[in-house]
């Protein structure tokens, strides 16, 4: 389409001059390559891999941070993932490693570049947009999102921005997944017209290909865990309360959480570490004491034995591949040693759909509202920014509207009874009818189903973590394994996702190389 086409070229005019920025680019003669001498092919290298590469003196920040910013040039124009390079990266990455000539070494993310979704603060020179053309030329957030202040200290360098679904997938039960009006259309790496799902597609589309060593993902409702899946990922959605939000463009309070999406599992126990810690500005994240600060001990090759895991058989469905795969999987568990349990979800949870888009729509409008009002700019409320699309049509609504957005400008303040009783049903049915019920009936450490809409969906509304393994692959796109169980379980439930990925070794990585854009 002629939108997307020249979204795309706005895109690639945004990385090239944030590439040229960093004094990569220089002017070719004939035959002569334009990066710096620098060339690490970095496929599917770990990010502890990295790590020690950096220790051995094989590797330098500097090094790494270059190799990745010539991959995004190079590869990242067919699949549209990252929207903005960080001007400052190269000084980041030198600065690094001037600390870790001194012996500083401040974690295992010292020197690692790293890619964020756009819808993260930074107090940089990065804009934060959520994918949306009303927030271009707002001001520069004032700080750093407080998990952003975490991966600063850590040692992490950031690299650049991701796409996103508009507004998180947030603006209309129409929407495209990975598509923008500041980005365009991300792409699946593995097959290049498929949707790359979930409002995180940026991410997750970039991480499997390798722009970066790992990335990070918010969700409400499947953003992490779907993109993680459909493109060959480890995603991890934390309990609600872990990692504080503030300084993420939200959508919903109740739900709303950042995560790692990574190519192992061990990458993305690292970071999850690194991104927890108590913030004042997330009452939430009192609750984070109940958390690790090394989730990376619960690397366990042998951590299937002894595990009893549910198996919800209801949520498989009917595709008689993903029957095969999951029966697969479920031998795969069997062999490690895990006891498995037939489980069933008794309350009717598919019937509350309506109570849970209520939900999102109440507290949607008073969280974005306060973000904004906060973050200054020309648009400061919801209502300012539905105005703003209505007279951006051609650039903003091309493909789709707006119509989630007027419904939650309908709504009420959180007040409202009919909010308050529709919150009350979703987490009982969620959590004492659901999760905790099952769990409890049968003493188990976890439940387990092929990463799909309707396990991930309770699991946000309950607020309790989910990690999705890769599992293989269906018609050429990788399909993934959920794991998922009660509050603050993410040990249990990395144990099980690093014996089962140990077994496997489902990944593959994309052959996006051969195949031209679409």
């Amino acid at each position: 389409m002629k939108n997307e086409k020249s979204s795309r070229r706005e895109f690639l005019k945004l990385s090239a001059a944030g590439i040229a920025a960093l004094g990569l680019v220089k002017k070719a003669t004939a035959g002569e390559n334009v990066f710096a001498e620098t060339t690490l092919e970095l496929n599917e290298t770990t990010a502890f891999e990295l790590q020690a590469g950096m220790k051995s003196g094989k590797y330098s920040s500097r090094m790494l941070v270059e190799s990745y910013l010539r991959k995004i040039k190079e590869i990242d124009p067919k699949i549209n993932s990252v929207v903005e390079i960080n001007p400052d990266a190269l000084a980041i990455a030198d600065r690094m490693d001037k600390e870790r000539k001194r012996g500083k070494m401040r974690s295992m993310l010292h020197g690692i570049p790293i890619l964020i979704k756009d819808n993260i603060d930074t107090r940089d020179r990065m804009k934060t947009t959520a994918g949306s053309l009303a927030l271009v030329d707002a001001p520069l957030p004032e700080r750093d999102a407080f998990i952003v202040s975490r991966l600063r200290k850590a040692g992490a360098v950031i690299i650049g921005k991701t796409n996103l679904s508009e507004w998180a997938n947030f603006r209309s039960t129409k929407s495209i997944s990975g598509w923008s009006g500041r980005g365009g259309q991300t792409n699946n790496p593995y097959i290049l017209d498929k949707n790359p799902c979930g409002s995180s597609a940026g991410t997750g589309a970039a991480i499997s290909a390798n722009l970066a060593a790992i990335g990070v993902g918010t969700e409400t409702n499947g953003s992490i865990i779907c993109p993680a899946t459909r493109n060959g990922l480890v995603g991890i959605k934390p309990t609600l309360g872990l990692i504080s939000r503030s300084g993420i463009i939200p959508i919903a309070h109740t739900q709303d959480t950042a995560g790692p999406m990574a190519r192992t599992v061990s990458d993305a126990a690292m970071l999850l570490g690194v991104l927890i810690g108590r913030d004042r500005r997330d009452a939430t994240t009192a609750d984070s004491a109940k958390g690790e600060k090394d989730y990376t001990k619960f690397l366990n090759a042998d951590g299937l034995r002894g595990m009893r895991i549910g198996i919800a058989q209801q949520f498989v469905g009917t595709n008689a591949k993903q029957k095969e795969l999951f029966e697969l999987n479920l031998e795969t568990l069997k062999s490690g040693g895990a006891t498995l349990i037939d489980v069933n979800f008794t309350e009717d949870y598919g019937k509350m759909s309506d109570d849970r888009l209520l939900v999102l729509l109440y507290e949607f409008k008073t969280d974005l509202n306060k973000y904004l009002a906060a973050r200054g700019g020309a648009y400061q409320t919801l209502a300012d920014l539905i105005k703003y699309n209505a007279e951006n049509k051609a650039r903003e609504l091309p493909l789709f509207g707006q119509e989630l957005f007027e419904q939650s400008q309908s709504k009420g303040d959180l007040t409202d009874k009919i909010y308050t009783d529709a919150l009350n049903r979703i987490k009982q049915a969620a959590r004492e009818k659901g999760i905790d019920a099952v769990i409890a009936k049968d003493n188990l450490d976890a439940v387990a189903a092929p990463a799909g809409g309707a396990t991930w969906s309770i699991a946000a509304v309950a607020g309790y973590p989910y990690i999705t393994v890769p599992a293989g692959f269906i018609d050429a796109l990788p399909a993934g394994i959920g794991f998922f169980g009660r509050a603050f379980t993410e040990p249990q439930l990395i144990k099980i996702a690093y014996a089962f990925e140990q077994k496997t070794k489902a990944r593959r990585a994309p052959q996006f190389l051969a195949q031209s854009p679409t």
